[in-house]
């Protein structure tokens, strides 16, 4: 397992010291042994991931073929959880234990709403291997200025790093890809170092409870359009209600919804489609890129928030949708049938 001593003594001394936030008066804070036994305790819950997806796989286009990030184990049984665009359409999946052992793994499940996924080695962790369970925890708590600590794992080529990092700001974020959250965690500074190692990395509070996972490197992690580098991660508070049933079914309720291939960005109030999915229902429509959609189903939207909750708010995932579209200098009405995007993946095996 990682040594702790290079990162634990600026962390706990800032702790210390009052440079990070402190609890309420009523209660003992934590000595610098307990707060360091918790976050190495934290520590050992993560590991590397590595995954490969089929040349045909949708997804290789946008994400790759290979693909390398990280995950922590939630479970004693092993269950491990990571940001889902890892192991989408995974053909091979396999984690990397802190002591350096590369087991193969399978997919549990994947929740598009969410972007979490799940994983579980095919052959048990056995003692030694450096793993174990991390506590959840809650962002709800947390405010802008907290110190946190941001894990990514090990890989054949490195050790993982493990680094300190504060929230900036808790808020919305919408995905240019027709993704949504209601409250999203923003950290700075940023996960460096070799390829996109935020991917699925864990972030723990001063207890060493995990509080989210990662899944962006973003320019402006304050929101407030200056460049401040950062990234963003899921909140953990968001996967307790669908637990249950990504383990059960492989996705939440909330991940079967209406899709229709779409990349846009908004800006001054304008909804510009950057890109069209092959063989997807906006293709098929005939939208292309540099579309201006002005109204879904006559409602006017303005930000993406508004256009994904327009859009998702009907019953069934593969329902019609009336879109309103500026093509140029025409303004058309251009009606699609949706579909479920879990549908169109091809599902790696274990799901």
């Amino acid at each position: 397992m990682r040594s702790l001593p290079r990162w634990t003594q600026p962390f706990v001394a800032a702790f210390l010291l009052g440079a990070l936030p402190l609890q309420a008066a009523t209660v003992q804070p934590p000595t610098a042994q307990e707060t360091i036994a918790a976050l190495a305790r934290a520590n050992a819950s993560v590991v590397g991931v590595r995954v490969m997806v089929a040349d045909e796989a949708r997804s290789a286009e946008t994400l790759g073929q290979h693909r390398r990030g990280s995950g922590v184990m939630i479970a004693p049984d092993g269950l491990i959880l990571t940001i889902g665009y890892l192991m989408l359409e995974a053909e091979q999946i396999e984690i990397v234990t802190q002591d350096n052992k590369t087991l193969p793994a399978r997919a549990v499940a994947y929740d598009l709403a969410t972007g979490f996924g799940l994983l579980r080695p095919l052959l048990p962790l056995r003692a030694g291997s450096g793993v174990s369970a991390a506590v959840l925890g809650s962002s709800q708590p947390l405010q802008p200025g907290e110190a946190l600590m941001a894990v990514t794992g090990p890989q054949t080529s490195d050790d993982g790093e493990v680094s300190m990092t504060r929230l900036v700001s808790k808020r919305a974020f919408s995905g240019t890809w027709e993704y949504h959250l209601d409250t999203a965690l923003f950290t700075s500074p940023p996960l460096l170092g070799n390829g996109a190692n935020h991917s699925g990395a864990p972030l723990f509070n001063q207890k060493g409870e995990l509080v989210g996972i990662g899944s962006l490197l973003v320019a402006d992690a304050s929101g407030q359009n200056q460049r401040l580098p950062g990234n963003m991660f899921v909140p953990v508070d968001l996967l307790r209600p669908i637990l249950v049933d990504m383990q059960r079914s492989g996705s939440s309720p909330q991940s079967h919804r209406p899709w229709l291939g779409l990349n846009s960005s908004d800006q001054g109030g304008r909804i510009q489609i950057v890109r069209v999915s092959k063989d997807s229902p906006a293709e098929l429509a005939g939208l292309e890129a540099g579309d201006v959609v002005l109204a879904v189903d006559g409602t006017k939207v303005a930000t993406l928030a508004e256009f994904y909750k327009k859009l998702w708010d009907r019953a069934a995932p593969d329902a019609e949708v009336s879109l309103t579209v500026l093509q140029g200098a025409d303004v058309k009405t251009i009606v699609l049938k949706a579909q479920d995007r879990l549908q169109t993946l091809r599902k790696p095996s274990g799901i």
